[in-house]
């Protein structure tokens, strides 16, 4: 691939990396460093694209990688709490929909991450099987099973949470 054709295959798929990103860290900064450090990975490696690779893909587990490693950092070092931070604003109580997408991304965040960045793939990203397995290096088989159990438990997490805040009125 020529440099101005990587370059403009490059900046078609920034839209997509920042859903993604955006997915993954819930947090739009957090998003645009980890969009921003891809793209400074995939220019700098862009010898490491194998020709017959699909290029997508290729963008995508790069990404995927950078938040593994940050997630597995972060993991060790502890969550950070700074003095300044302000407690999250609570919406109106007449905005169920965004109460219902808030519930949805709260319990995506209880899954595995190896369930929840499959699910954001296939769903969000629509990206096929065949895609996701090359991107994950796991069979087929694999991501279909994992997709099946990802969906189940996030259904079962979304029915637990709403069976929690009804309650029964004598």
């Amino acid at each position: 691939m020529a440099q101005d054709g990587f370059e403009t295959h490059l900046e078609r798929q920034i839209p997509a990396l920042r859903r993604y990103a955006y997915a993954l860290t819930r947090h739009a900064e957090d998003a645009d460093d980890l969009v921003q450090d891809c793209l400074e990975r995939a220019l700098s490696r862009r010898y490491l694209k194998r020709p017959d690779g699909d290029f997508k893909t290729w963008l995508f587990a790069i990404l995927r990688n950078l938040y593994i490693n940050a997630y597995h950092a972060r993991r060790r070092r502890g969550v950070h709490v700074g003095l300044d931070d302000a407690p999250p604003q609570s919406a109106p109580a007449d905005q169920e929909s965004g109460l219902l997408a808030r519930d949805a991304l709260a319990a995506l965040d209880l899954l595995p991450e190896e369930q929840k960045s499959l699910l954001l793939l296939v769903g969000v990203e629509d990206f096929s099987y065949e895609q996701a397995a090359r991107l994950l290096d796991i069979p087929v088989g694999t991501v279909m099973s994992r997709l099946s159990r990802a969906r189940g438990r996030l259904r079962a997490i979304l029915n637990e949470e709403r069976g929690a805040t009804l309650r029964r009125v004598k």
